[in-house]
């Protein structure tokens, strides 16, 4: 079955015009995909349990996705089901498509919620899916008790029944109480059209940082030419091995390319630095404040 195209109607319809697959028949096809790589078989499997797919897809329509792409991911998350499914594990198609369809649903409601990411880890996709319907039965529990709970403990009530942290519950209760704010929206009319974009601080490296880098990486660049080239051949393989390296050198690999002991690698390093710290010193009032 294509997923683009056709609305969530035509989709609905031709779902429920598609076959219902025996144990035996969804278990043959299962086998042909994993085993010949069979297209047809495979098409067959998914357009039998599309129908499920779009059931689950129904559930969450309150979010305010689009029910067209929300059966577009729920498609997804069929196809990846049927793809991954080992009918050698002895469960039904339908029992391990759940959990792939569900995923692909609630990752693209959690993606399209809002332009800032709502949240990636298991623990704030309950709380996304969860908090309100929590949040009602912890309500009319604490009403049927005669109680009434305020801010913070329904907050903590609902970390407790979730099994999460309490920052959590705060974090997903403000992201959840508004939609995403535009700043491009004029402040006011007395701003004269200033939008609240130009309200904030450029965080970009400015021009006169950029310069005032770029002298100094020039000035340490010649300098650490400069004191490499007081050094010997042995000391100046030593530093560019254990310093100038993305993946520095142990001793013990130096030493055994060298011949040497760990202790020697390590004395011999210590003494070049010396000497390169002698010989800038002695450069500049410049490169001896530096370093002081």
């Amino acid at each position: 079955m294509a997923l683009d195209g056709p609305n969530d109607t035509t989709m609905s319809r031709r779902a429920m015009k598609a076959e219902l697959l025996d144990a035996e028949t969804e278990l043959r096809l299962a086998y042909a995909w994993r085993d010949e790589r069979d297209e047809e078989a495979l098409h067959r499997l998914i357009n039998a349990y599309m129908r499920l797919a779009i059931s689950m897809a129904s559930k969450f329509r309150r979010y305010g996705a689009p029910m067209n792409d929300l059966i577009q991911e729920a498609g997804l998350g069929l196809m990846k089901a049927a793809d991954k499914f080992d009918p050698d594990r002895g469960v039904r198609f339908s029992t391990y498509a759940v959990w792939w369809i569900k995923a692909s649903i609630q990752d693209y409601v959690m993606r399209n919620w809002s332009m800032v990411r709502t949240g990636s880890t298991s623990s704030q996709k309950s709380l996304f899916f969860n908090l309100r319907r929590v949040q009602a039965r912890l309500e009319r529990e604490a009403m049927a008790r005669g109680e009434e709970l305020d801010r913070h403990q329904m907050r903590q009530a609902i970390s407790s029944e979730v099994g999460v942290p309490l920052r959590d519950v705060e974090m997903m209760e403000g992201r959840l109480s508004g939609s995403d704010f535009s700043l491009n929206v004029t402040q006011s009319v007395e701003d004269e059209g200033r939008e609240w974009i130009d309200t904030i601080e450029d965080e970009g490296t400015q021009a006169a940082e950029i310069v005032e880098n770029t002298h100094d990486t020039a000035a340490l660049r010649k300098w650490l030419v400069e004191a490499m080239a007081a050094l010997n051949e042995r000391e100046r393989f030593i530093v560019r091995e254990r310093k100038l390296r993305d993946a520095p050198r142990t001793l013990e690999s130096l030493g055994a390319e060298l011949r040497l002991s760990k202790e020697r690698v390590r004395q011999l390093e210590a003494a070049a630095f010396a000497k390169m710290r002698k010989t800038l010193e002695s450069q500049s009032r410049e490169v001896h404040e530096f370093l002081a």
